[in-house]
């Protein structure tokens, strides 16, 4: 992490000097994509529910209670006070127009299982630096799962919601509208690898070292060349490099981009038309976790990233040893065949049965819940344990007491136990374990802010998928951070 004033930047290896102001605000163009100003984009890099369900929904107190203690935590490491202090007022501001061009709806598309928006807002929730969390959209959808995901909306006009709206002017209209706010940090929704030290260290160069702008950026290693019309005749040139003493990756420091993940500025700086900045600063992130999605093509590379250097939330670092999981909704697709006999019969699925046998080489214990409202027989119930290979409890009403009890008969935390549920009763449970998932077609998918939400149905290997998630976490957790990085002496 370092501050730079705005004066320059010089380049050893080239020799060239590149002014500070080289690196453009996306706010000053116009367009909220965070793309430098000639539209050259860097290389990717690194609840309100409704009335009849709030009593249902613990989840979003839980959040705030969560939000609450990451505050308090990070307060004291950082030095920053709470807004009773008498602080300036810090507020998360994430911008998700519905109208998006590349990719429709790209800001709560499922990535690795979470919507694009939920990766960020899980990292400024756990940050515990900031005062207050708003997403500004147009969109009813965007605004519902900000929501979920523990979000303040700010319903932003059309006037600033058309295509060639600016970031700048989307957010003087929310500082318009709230006058508390003193700093603004201005984070991409698609910048899903950031994590929340980010967010506290970039933070603190404003509040403990007197900056007035900090922006994120990433290192390059890449040589440019002037781009010429070859009707022209021109030869390109290097702008650079010295050609006839091309270095090597190691001998030379690269330049810096901005990677589009925050910008965070005071409220005079945004009010002034950020036109007359004073300390400027640069924040600089790791190339994995510089991410950037803009286009479809992004999006599978994303998602390998994510998954390896994303950020799950503070409950990453603990090892699931038990595994729940609904019967209907989860492992079966609720739906029930009858026999000439007149017997009950239900289909389950191979790769769902192989899900839970991969859990239970890890040493992970794999138990099937059911409840007395369950519309299959106790007698087949058993026969779906039997075959899927795995133990079944059956509770006499689906409470979180119920599991808390053999929590205890376990000696288990709740972060060591992960939940599949798919019902409006499986919330006080998926709201409490410490790693949950709902197939894509449950009915609760809507309700929460599942940490991992499937691709795959109820039935048709949705059980499999969140196998795989929860043993990728596992691996995740056993790793050092250091092996995650590359090795950029020898790269």
């Amino acid at each position: 992490m370092s501050l730079h004033p705005a004066s320059s930047i010089q380049h050893p290896a080239s020799n060239i000097q590149h002014p500070a102001s080289s690196i453009q605000h996306p706010w000053l163009q116009g367009g909220t994509s965070g793309h430098v100003a000639d539209g050259h984009k860097p290389p990717p890099m690194q609840k309100q529910t409704p009335l009849g369900l709030r009593k249902v929904l613990r989840l979003s107190a839980m959040e705030s209670h969560r939000f609450a203690q990451a505050q308090a935590q990070a307060q004291v490491s950082s030095g920053v006070g709470s807004p009773s202090s008498g602080l300036p007022h810090r507020a998360a501001l994430i911008l998700a127009r519905g109208g998006s061009k590349g990719i429709p709806l790209k800001n709560i598309k499922n990535l690795a299982g979470v919507p694009l928006i939920g990766w960020v807002l899980r990292a400024v929730l756990d940050s515990g630096v900031v005062d207050s969390v708003w997403v500004s959209t147009d969109h009813d959808e965007i605004e519902r799962v900000a929501k979920v995901w523990g979000a303040k909306v700010h319903r932003r006009s059309p006037e600033v919601s058309k295509d060639y709206s600016s970031s700048l002017e989307t957010i003087q209209e929310f500082i318009r509208l709230r006058p508390e706010v003193d700093i603004v940090c201005h984070i991409q929704a698609t910048s899903p690898c950031l994590h929340p030290h980010h967010i506290r260290e970039a933070l603190q160069m404003i509040t403990g070292r007197g900056c007035d702008c900090v922006f994120s950026v990433v290192r390059r290693h890449q040589f440019r060349w002037e781009e010429v019309n070859e009707n022209e005749g021109k030869n390109t040139t290097s702008l650079n490099i010295d050609v006839a003493h091309r270095p090597r990756r190691q001998d030379w420091p690269g330049e810096l981009y901005e990677n589009g993940s925050f910008y965070f500025y005071k409220r005079k700086d945004l009010e002034n038309g950020l036109k007359q900045l004073g300390k400027i600063a640069y924040y600089e992130m790791l190339p994995e976790h510089s991410v950037d999605i803009d286009v479809d093509i992004d999006w599978p590379v994303a998602e390998q990233r994510v998954l390896r250097f994303g950020y799950f939330g503070r409950e990453e670092k603990a090892a699931v040893r038990l595994f729940l999981c609904k019967v209907s909704g989860c492992l079966t697709n609720g739906q029930i065949s009858m026999s000439v006999s007149g017997e009950d019969l239900v289909t389950i699925n191979a790769r769902d049965v192989a899900g839970v046998q991969m859990l239970k080489r890890e040493d992970i214990e794999v138990i099937l819940i059911s409840n007395v409202n369950e519309p299959l027989s106790r007698g087949l119930l058993e026969k779906v344990s039997q075959r899927v290979g795995c133990g079944l409890r059956i509770g006499k009403e689906q409470k979180g007491l119920d599991v808390e009890r053999l929590m205890k008969e376990k000696k288990l935390r709740w972060d060591e136990v992960a939940f599949m549920g798919s019902e409006a009763e499986d919330v006080e449970i998926l709201s409490q374990v410490g790693l949950n998932g709902v197939p894509c077609d449950a009915p609760v998918a809507d309700l929460i802010a599942a940490k991992y939400t499937c691709q795959r149905p109820a039935g048709h290997g949705a059980v499999r998928e969140f196998a795989e998630y929860i043993l990728t976490l596992k691996k995740k957790s056993m790793s050092h951070m250091n092996q995650d990085r590359i090795d950029r002496a020898n790269f």
